[in-house]
């Protein structure tokens, strides 16, 4: 019988991935809620709502609660998560605990409120967060005990998580709100200004895995938008060449972060890191071109991980198995939550396990 019953959550701002212990990942839905606001009640959660996003239906309020990573609507974000956990979970005696992912950049007050839209219903949860990028180097098949290190990309859809890790901790990290969304919001902009047609960003991301940095196998795709002049739908062949334009800033920026991290990291490391490659996941790690952009920048080599979208959340599973019950004590690269000392958001604060600590 499991009295503790566990779960590890990569929260994202495109997709929400949920993990069990004894049965593995047994949710992955986008991260979308949407509300009839005729009667204030949830009408869809997770793919049914995102299923409606940019359709406008009457009474309808899609909403997409996280953003750049981080929570923006806490409600909505508490009402999601409770619906994916109903569907998850299987009740144990003892409160269960949880595991949730965060981008390294993430503030103090932040990261407090993934706890309470963890705490705000029923059943509550023992909550733990750990960086994104030490959950993407475990995932990412890096063996990170008795000190040894890696470097990890990991592109979603609302940041990129540049890291140095080593004996699973953070040496370096720098988080870009730059990642997916932007990436599709550049293309989606692109196209509307160069061949006046309007597209959803369902479109714009489907243009993006289609053609990439390096204009695609044909040079063009199709996609299917409003006409700005005439407002009427309109089918239109998008140039390879203007996604990738509208994709290299974006591209060049992460590329950039690579250079300059790889400048920061300890002599140390740096074996760890040329023997071990610079290792790319999350859904943005896909786009066509940008394992050979990252590693022109680098000098070093740079290969996609196994199954890069569910990299995250394999690697968080793989810590709390590897840590037990949280409890008792610390694991390895989490972030423990304890009661505040004095007045705070949410009546939390963080505590930082000291090096080395189970």
């Amino acid at each position: 019988m499991r009295f503790r019953s566990s779960v590890a959550i990569d929260l994202g701002t495109v997709n929400t991935l949920v993990w069990v212990a004894g049965r593995g990942i047994v949710l992955e839905e986008p991260t979308a809620i949407a509300i009839d606001t005729a009667v204030g009640k949830v009408a869809a959660v997770g793919a049914a709502a995102d299923a409606l996003a940019d359709k406008e239906p009457q009474d309808i309020e899609v909403i997409h609660p996280l953003r750049d990573g981080v929570i923006a609507d806490l409600d909505a974000t508490a009402a999601m998560l409770h619906d994916f956990l109903r569907r998850s979970r299987r009740f144990g005696v003892l409160r269960p605990n949880a595991l949730v992912c965060v981008p390294s950049g993430a503030t103090p007050v932040e990261r407090r409120s993934i706890v309470a839209a963890l705490g705000v219903r029923r059943p509550r949860y023992n909550v733990q967060l750990i960086d994104e990028p030490v959950a993407a180097a475990a995932g990412a098949g890096f063996d990170l005990t008795g000190g040894a290190g890696g470097f990890v990309v990991d592109i979603g859809g609302g940041t990129t998580e540049v890291a140095a890790v080593a004996g699973w901790r953070v040496v370096r990290a720098r988080s870009l709100r730059k990642a997916g969304n932007a990436m599709d919001e550049a293309i989606a902009a692109a196209i509307r200004t160069e061949m006046g047609l309007i597209i959803s960003q369902r479109a714009a991301r489907q243009l993006k895995m289609t053609l990439g940095v390096t204009g695609g196998a044909e040079g063009w795709a199709e996609a299917v938008g409003i006409d700005s002049a005439q407002r009427t739908p309109r089918t239109d062949y998008v140039p390879g060449g203007l996604v990738a334009t509208a994709l290299e800033p974006i591209v060049a920026t992460i590329a950039t972060a690579v250079h300059e991290m790889l400048s920061e990291i300890p002599a140390g490391l740096a074996e760890d890191v040329v023997r071990g490659k610079i290792r790319l996941a999350g859904g943005g790690s896909l786009l066509p071109g940008l394992a050979g952009r990252i590693e022109t920048a680098a000098g070093i080599g740079a290969v996609l991980v196994e199954d890069p979208l569910r990299c995250v959340v394999r690697g968080a599973a793989e810590i709390l198995e590897r840590h037990g019950d949280m409890g008792k004590h610390s694991g390895p690269g989490l972030r423990q939550l304890a009661p505040c000392r004095g007045p705070g958001p949410f009546g939390y604060s963080l505590v930082t396990p000291a090096a080395g600590g189970r």
